[in-house]
This record gives C-alpha cells, structure tokens and sequence, in this order.
C-alpha cells in the first residue's frame, strides 16, 4: 500500500513540475508582462483542472481495484467462515479434540474439545507440545512419543495411535489419536494437525468383551449358542461352542457350526422334554431341561441345560445361549439314593414291626414276673443268698420293664409326629413328677428351687412335658456327686413369642468335649452306672422336637449340668 501512494505522488510531482514549466514558457514566449495577472490565473486555472481530471482517472482506476479486491476478499472471508463453521460441526458430531500444532515454532492450538471432554479451561491449556505430552500417562508416554516422532521425520506413512490422556480432575482417558503433516516446499514437515477421540467406553467394552470371552472359554460348564430361529421346527443352528461342550459331547466346534442340536438325540432322549424346548423356543422364553444326549461315539450321558434368549436393544431376539451340565453321576447317585431310601424305608418299617412285635411279646411274659415277684415279696424268706437273688432279679426285671416302656414312647413318638397340645400348669406337672420320684427325693433330699411365675402356663402336650421333666429330674438324682449336696434349679421365662425353660444341678457333668455329638443319642451312656439304660436323654429329645422345640446342653466334669429347652408359646 505504502508503495502504491508513493508511486502517484511521484507521478503527480512529475506532471507538476511538467507543466509548470510548460506554462513558465508558454508566458514567457508569447505574453508581455501587462498580461501576466491574466495569465498566470488561466495557469492556475487550467492547472487545477488538468490535475483534477489526472487524479479523477488515477482514482477511479483505483477504486475499481479496490471494489474487485473487496469482493475477493469477502468472498474468501465467506469461504472462510462457511469453512469454519463445518469445522466446528464435524468437530461437535465427532466429539473429538481438534489439535494443530506448528511444529518448527512448537505452537500447538486446541478447539473447545479440550474442555468438553477432557474438562481443561483456556486457562489451564498449555500453548507447547511439552504440556500435551505431559498429560499422557507414563506407561503410554515413552511407546507414543517414538511413533510420532517417527512418523513426522518420514520414516513411517502414517500415524494414529492409542494412549491414555490425563483429564482435569486427574482421571485418565482411552483416546484414539490421528494426525497428518502439513510441510513446505522442501519436504520438511511443519505443521501437523490431528483429532482426539475418547473411545474409554469402547475400551472398557473391549475389557468386559475379554473377560467375557475368558470366562466362557475358560468355564468348566458347556456353553453353547444358536442362531435366533429355525424354520424346521429343529432347535436353531449353533454358531458357538465353547472347550468344555466339546470335551463333553466329543465334537469339535468346526464338525457341529452350522448344526442343529438335535444330532445329540438319540433311542433314550426324553421326547416330552425335547417338546418342552421347542415350546420356550417359539415363545421365546427360557426353559431348564433334563435329557439324555448321546456324545460323537453315540455314547449315552445325562445333560441338564438352559435355553436363555438373546434380545437386542429393540426386543428383537438375536440368538440363544445355553449352558450345559454332564449330570451323569449325579442321576447315578441319585438313583442310588432312591435305591438306598427304599431299602432304609423298608428296613426301618421292618424295625418298627420287630419293636412292636418284641415289646408286645415281652409285656405279657414281663407283667407276669412282675406279678410273681410281688407275690414273692410277701412270703418269709430266711435264706439270705436267695433273698439277695431275689432282689437282684426284682431290680432288673423292673429295669428291664423301664427300658421297654421307653422303647414304646420312642417307637409312638417316631410312628406318631403330630399331637394335641393344651395349656399345662407346671405346677400341676411338677407335682405329678415329684410325687413319682417321692421315695429317690425322700431318700437323697435334694435342694431344688423352682420358679414359674413367669410362665405358669405352658401351650404344649402334658404328658410329654411331664416325661421330659421326669427324665431330667431321675439323672439329676442318679448322676449327683458324692462330695457336696445335690442342687436343682428349675426356671420357666418368656421372651417374645418363646418359652425358655431352663433346668440346672450340680451333679458330676458330662465331659463335652468328648461327648457332645453323642449326649441325645440313642444308647449312648458316659458314666459307668449298672441302671444307666442309654435312652433318657434319646427320649427327651425326641419329645422336645415333636413339639416344635428344641434342646442344648451345657455341661462341665464334677461341676453340673444345664439343660435349656425352648418352645413356641
């Protein structure tokens, strides 16, 4: 521009200088000097006009250029806001993160990319290309760093590569990066421009997809998966199969791709079941069958599987999965385990008759020694050897009426689980209970303390609340210790819905570290008395659960016993 005013103001200097010696000669040659006033104001006059007319021409040349460069430069403007604002478009569709970077200047420029998806404020955007590196994680930094370098000295043809990028808050991101180069007439490379794309879901995906794939491949159940639909009214064909159905069927992925899954049917397959599948299949909906299936030796083995629909996001279904089992031993040892309760269901039916049979066959001949032996209590015996038998056998004949009185409530309580239950007064049971155990109580003279003021009522069947007490309270006395007097405590609370009954001594315990899975046993005894039959504690149990309670014991050697007995009341 400066050159262009410089230009016209020497030309107009020249031109002035022309003319003005024009007219100096002119008025010089062919006017006197009475004229000169005259003269010299046409000079000027004319000098004026021929100047005015040279600058209206240099003028309007120059603004005809001015208005074509104008226009020019509009319209480069226009095509270069129009191709800005397609930039920013296709920057805002894509989502990426626009990067131009000057490299001979180390000048690099970002678009708003940087902050909307890595978080960044102008502020915080560094202007070199050591910020952007600096932001690349550690593990990423040196393996990107080598590549692009590479790739802006030529020695590779292109360049886009994967690495992690730190975002404002300190997480990082998975983003794709691709660039090209932009160089000068030399070759030499100095400008490159790229795009930033965050692909952290996709990268996660990837992740899960693997540990997916790992899973399956890895799993020790067959997984196999078909096709959406088949429309031979077969099971869809099968697209995958992992290791563990081909161990288990004996084919190969590549000999059944492409197969329906009916070529593992075979003479024993269940027919109702393979209709089952075909049902669920056409209503697309999941099954659980058991069948047999036959492997590529045509060998038979039992398979438990699903059949679960695969649906797409508009509810389309796109295939199925199934998971598969080999059950084979399991339906063998079930079956031996049908077997087995047969036979234990038969034995123990055989047991009962035998019970019944034994204690109805011992109960006449029984009751009849009993008899015989009151009636020997009442004749005079002098021989004392024969008096001491007598009450030898008296004491195990009644003994031995015991142990099958016991046997009968065991085989009625197992032979009859439910019965009546009514309100009890423990009172009313306790009374009942001291009055047959009066002569062992008179005997010994144990301190026992009761307390049912709590739950004088008790919801439960009588005359198994009374046998269970009556049992406690003969091995309290039984097993009592020598050294100190025999205490009984006996308490009745109610907490919620429950009644707790708890019953304390002081006797010789039980070793529990020994005994504890054995205490409720049937004919399990821990001390060596010569009337200890092994069921008491059998038969207590038994009656406490048939009432829908329960029973523990805490016990200590030479220290006492606690029996705690709960029940819904």
């Amino acid at each position: 521009m400066k050159s262009k005013t410089i230009q016209i103001t020497l030309v107009y200097i020249i031109i002035s200088l022309f003319m003005a010696i024009v007219c100096h000669k002119i008025l010089t040659t062919y006017f006197s000097k009475t004229e000169y006033y005259l003269v010299f104001f046409f000079k000027d006059l004319f000098f004026t006009l021929s100047t005015a007319l040279f600058f209206n021409y240099i003028l309007s040349k120059n603004e005809k250029k001015n208005i074509a460069v104008f226009k020019k430069l509009k319209h480069t403007n226009e095509e270069i806001k129009e191709s800005n604002e397609k930039y920013d478009i296709v920057a805002k569709a894509t989502s990426d993160t626009i990067w131009d970077w000057k490299i001979q200047e180390d000048r690099i420029n970002w678009n708003k990319g940087i902050e909307g998806v890595f978080g960044y404020n102008p502020a915080e955007v560094g202007k070199t290309s050591k910020w952007w590196f600096d932001k690349i994680h550690p593990e990423d930094s040196i393996r990107m760093s080598i590549k692009l370098y590479s790739f802006i000295e030529q020695k590779t043809e292109k360049w886009q590569d994967q690495y992690r990028f730190r975002c404002a808050d300190g997480t990082y991101k998975y983003v794709l990066d691709r660039g090209f180069l932009l160089k000068d007439e030399n070759g030499r490379a100095i400008r490159m421009i790229g795009a930033i794309q965050d692909i952290t879901k996709q990268k996660e995906e990837e992740q899960r997809l693997k540990l997916l794939e790992t899973v399956i491949t890895q799993s020790k159940d067959s997984i196999l998966i078909t096709e959406a639909n088949s429309a031979d009214r077969k099971i869809p064909k099968i697209v995958y199969v992992n290791p563990a159905f081909s161990q288990m069927s004996g084919y190969l992925s590549n000999e059944i791709i492409g197969k329906s899954p009916n070529i593992f049917k075979g003479p024993k397959s269940d027919s109702e079941e393979l209709k089952k599948l075909l049902r669920a299949i056409k209503n697309e909906e999941e099954c659980l069958i058991e069948t047999i299936n036959y492997t590529k030796k045509k060998e038979e083995y039992w398979v438990r599987f699903s059949m679960i629909p695969i649906f797409n996001n508009e509810g389309i279904i796109t295939h199925w999965i199934s998971i598969q089992r080999d059950i084979t031993d399991e339906k063998k040892l079930e079956t031996e385990k049908e077997h087995l309760i047969r036979e234990l269901t038969q034995n123990n039916k055989d047991l009962k008759q035998f019970s019944y049979i034994t204690s109805h066959n011992l109960r006449a001949p029984l009751s009849n020694l009993i008899g015989l032996l009151n009636l020997i209590d009442d004749i005079p015996i002098e021989n004392e050897e024969l008096e001491e038998i007598l009450t030898g056998f008296t004491k195990s004949t009644h003994l031995l009426n015991e142990t099958i009185n016991d046997l009968v409530k065991v085989i009625i309580i197992k032979d009859n689980p439910s019965m009546q239950k009514e309100e009890v007064s423990l009172k009313e049971v306790f009374e009942n209970v001291f009055s047959q155990l009066s002569f062992q109580i008179e005997l010994h003279k144990p301190i026992i303390k009761l307390k049912f003021d709590r739950v004088p009522l008790l919801n439960t069947n009588k005359a198994y609340i009374e046998s269970i007490l009556l049992n406690l309270l003969t091995n309290s006395i039984k097993y009592k210790s020598e050294n100190r007097k025999l205490k009984i405590s006996i308490t009745a609370e109610q907490i919620d819905h429950k009644a707790i009954l708890t019953f304390k001594d002081n006797g010789i315990g039980i070793d529990l570290e020994r005994n504890r899975d054995k205490v409720f046993g049937l004919y399990q005894r821990f001390h060596n008395y010569p009337d200890s039959k092994g069921l008491g504690l059998y038969l207590v149990k038994s009656q406490v659960e048939t009432m829908g309670g329960t029973i523990s014991i805490d016990s200590e050697v030479n220290k006492g016993t606690t029996f705690t007995i709960t029940f819904k009341n």
